[in-house]
């Protein structure tokens, strides 16, 4: 049996792979009137006096919801928000596994931005923040710019902002294993929806300085028709010579290559066209955009997918636990580029040079040091810029 069948079997078993624990034991009269009626009258009080009490009196300082509109799910696409439930309840698992963060899934029916928004702030009051989950290109730039500008709780688009810390973190130690400079290298990156920007605009954050995007279309740059709004601003801080093409044309002499798009686009002569020690990161799942022997063969020193059955996998699991626990911790109003930038460099630093490896270049997957390393770094970032309330 493969690991899919296995898997459904599974998740027959499991009947759902959360539930609710209570925390209060309700075993004789007095249980029942301290945790509820009329005890639970005096919390309700101090709440309605101050509202920063809901964080103290409720769950809600360590409880996360998890959204979807099911429009962008896991390699699968459009398939529903209740199609997406089995994805957002693993989500859930890997909260409380790698950070004890408690997360509920909420699958919202709609399409429309500001209907989802708008659902969204209206149930905001009962987490301390929400970690938005497998919404399509453009809709998820935009729900989260609408509930940045309304909600007091971090809001965190994970296939945007998680996988751009990652794939940052795996950079920084890939060039030290090929001995080249964050600032001087020559990026290419497949795939400009959420994640490739994302992406783009995170490593420049941490120093990159020639990034080029490109599309099924091929290389992303100013005034194209194809272009979406994001996709246009994109083309204004990247690709500084203003290339046109396609993207064999972008990785003729790259340094590096990021593939978050579609599976086998990239062949060993793209490859081979790139500078010296090449270093590739076809993260397309279940099928990269150059399988790893391949893209070894081709000259790449340094290959990371997105699966666990290869080395260097990239794996979003190294940031959304820890980043979210930090956040809860100090209660921040917002999740930052201060933030993610320190929980890049924390997850980096977790190899040591002397570990350091082509094979080798970020921890593993399941490493459980990484939840309290990142908290402890998006900790101190919240505080230095002003963002932590507690």
């Amino acid at each position: 049996m493969d690991i899919r069948q296995e898997s459904l079997k599974k998740h027959y078993e499991w009947d759902g792979k959360i539930e609710v624990i209570s925390r209060a034991p309700i075993n004789t009269r007095e249980d029942l009137s301290l945790a509820y009626t009329p005890g639970v009258a005096e919390p309700c009080l101090e709440i309605n006096k101050d509202y920063d009490k809901s964080f103290e009196l409720t769950r809600r300082s360590n409880l996360v919801a998890v959204v979807t509109d099911g429009t962008a799910v896991l390699g699968l696409g459009d398939i529903g928000p209740e199609a997406g439930m089995p994805v957002m309840e693993g989500k859930c698992c890997l909260f409380k596994e790698f950070a004890d963060v408690d997360a509920f899934p909420i699958c919202v029916r709609s399409k429309d931005v500001d209907e989802i928004a708008r659902t969204i702030y209206l149930i905001s009051g009962s987490f301390g923040g929400i970690n938005l989950e497998d919404i399509a290109a453009p809709r998820c730039f935009e729900i989260e710019r609408k509930l940045k500008e309304v909600c007091d709780i971090p809001v965190f688009h994970d296939d945007q902002h998680g996988t751009a810390v990652i794939v940052a973190a795996a950079l920084m130690n890939a060039l030290k294993v090929v001995d080249k400079k964050i600032d001087e290298i020559k990026l290419v990156i497949s795939g400009a929806g959420s994640a490739g920007i994302a992406i783009a605009k995170h490593l420049m954050n941490i120093g990159v300085k020639n990034i080029i995007l490109c599309n099924s279309k091929g290389i992303i740059s100013k005034g194209l028709k194809t272009n979406n709004s994001e996709q246009e601003y994109m083309a204004t801080i990247t690709n500084p010579d203003n290339m046109t093409g396609t993207l064999a044309d972008a990785m003729v002499g790259a340094d590096v290559f990021l593939g978050v798009s579609a599976p086998g686009i990239v062949t060993q002569d793209m490859v081979k066209s790139m500078a010296e020690k090449p270093v590739v990161f076809a993260m397309a799942n279940p099928t990269p955009e150059i399988m790893p022997d391949l893209a070894k063969e081709a000259g790449a020193v340094v290959v990371g997918t997105g699966r666990s059955d290869f080395p260097n996998q990239i794996n979003n699991v190294l940031c959304f636990p820890g980043m979210f626990r930090g956040a809860l911790d100090c209660r921040a109003s917002e999740i930052n580029e201060e933030m993610k930038v320190a929980a890049s460099y924390a997850i980096a630093e977790l190899v040591s040079d002397d570990e350091l490896t082509p094979d080798y270049i970020i921890p593993d997957a399941i490493d459980k040091r990484v939840g309290k390393a990142v908290a402890e770094a998006v900790v101190k970032a919240a505080k230095e810029t002003g963002v932590a309330r507690k």
